[in-house]
């Protein structure tokens, strides 16, 4: 069996990626919230350019699935009339930026992330790997601790500003008039010393090199995401972060909308929602608790299905328990370590206690009638 292809870069808008279902167009919303009639309109597009099928990725973007190669231009045209897409390939690729969805209008956390989206679009701004990115997770406490990100603006004990790289344990003071020079200044040097490496924790954890001034502790992270409400609306939850067309227009009725990491939508201002299909609102629903990719046949890599065993499974998941469902060794869906983690193989999944899709595996060849009693 030959190894999955790693691409080392994430799909986007003008640069789409082919998988096991078409071409995967990946939205990245500017601060992190989509106007009602943008969501209302990327449904409509989704319906008219793909197979009607939408994912949330762990990143905070929508993904359009299903797209075949002469309609991506004219998708294109109409998430540009929406102001939906970056003026080039190279800055959208830059552009990736996840912003903590608990903000009022014209906070600092606004402020920070039309600040951040103007500098990575610069001509000079840094050249840095495909998926390096920025957290922009400003309020009283860390939330986007868990997410993937390289360069981080946070608030210490104090409520101070401060800059953290990725996989260290302090931050450097900034103010919300530097803090956008200090953050490229950062990526700067990621880019002059990286040599192989393609994130900012894998540096550090290789090199005993630090920047200068950092020496502010962190804020450990607290927060539990799952549905529920909160002062700035509703959180809701979508099974694996997928869904369809109609879910999503319904959903615009009755907000805007804001992206998490977490495959989980806040629903401005809205403090009931409707019975809508697909859409979680328990907290205590397994599903939210199990992450998996597409799997085949929409993703060429797959080896085994994923989100149909996820649904078997949920229900023998015990109520702390929370589990990884990869089709192939590359974790695509979460590449950090999880308590369980299952990995299809052409003979079975394996599974791996407190690793990634790709770590060695404590039991292999499983069948999913194995798994009921594993688990």
């Amino acid at each position: 069996m030959s190894d999955p292809q790693i691409k080392g870069w994430c799909p986007g808008a003008l640069r789409p990626m082919m998988s096991g279902d078409g071409l995967v167009v990946r939205i990245k919303p500017f601060g992190g919230r989509l106007r009602r009639a943008q969501a209302d309109g990327i449904a409509s597009l989704a319906a008219a350019h793909g197979n009607g099928l939408l994912d949330l990725s762990s990143r905070a973007n929508i993904q359009i699935r299903g797209v075949t190669p002469d309609r991506h231009e004219a998708l294109i045209e109409g998430l540009g009339h929406m102001g939906l897409v970056d003026a080039t390939a190279d800055i959208e690729s830059r552009r990736n930026i996840m912003v903590m969805p608990f903000w009022q209008p014209g906070d600092d956390t606004e402020l920070l992330a039309g600040a951040l989206a103007e500098a990575v679009a610069a001509d000079d701004a840094p050249d840095l790997p495909g998926k390096f990115g920025f957290a922009i997770d400003t309020g009283r406490m860390p939330v986007l601790q868990n997410g993937s990100a390289d360069i981080r603006l946070e608030t210490d004990a104090g409520g101070g500003l401060i800059l953290v790289a990725d996989g260290a344990t302090v931050g450097k003071p900034v103010t919300l008039e530097t803090a956008t020079t200090e953050a490229l200044a950062l990526a700067r040097w990621f880019a002059d010393r990286r040599g192989p490496h393609t994130r900012m924790a894998r540096l550090l954890a290789a090199d005993p090199a630090r920047p200068g001034g950092h020496f502010v502790p962190r804020q450990i992270q607290e927060y539990v995401p799952k549905p529920g409400h909160t002062p700035n609306g509703s959180l809701v939850g979508l099974a694996f972060g997928a869904m369809q067309t109609e879910t999503l227009s319904t959903l615009a009725k009755h907000g805007g909308l804001r992206l998490t990491p977490w495959r989980l939508l806040l629903v401005e201002s809205a403090r009931a929602l409707p019975d809508i299909a697909d859409v979680i609102t328990d907290p205590d629903d397994p599903l939210l608790r199990i992450t998996a990719c597409t799997g085949p046949p929409r993703c060429a890599q797959g080896l085994a299905p994923t989100r149909a065993l996820g649904r078997t499974l949920a229900p023998h998941l015990g109520p702390e328990q929370s589990l990884h469902i990869s089709g192939c060794t590359k974790g695509c869906a979460h590449p950090r370590p999880a308590p369980l983690t299952l990995t299809a193989t052409p003979d079975g999944y394996d599974l791996i206690e407190n690793g990634t899709a790709a770590d060695a595996p404590v039991r292999t060849g499983l069948t999913p009638d194995d798994l009921k009693d594993l688990i």
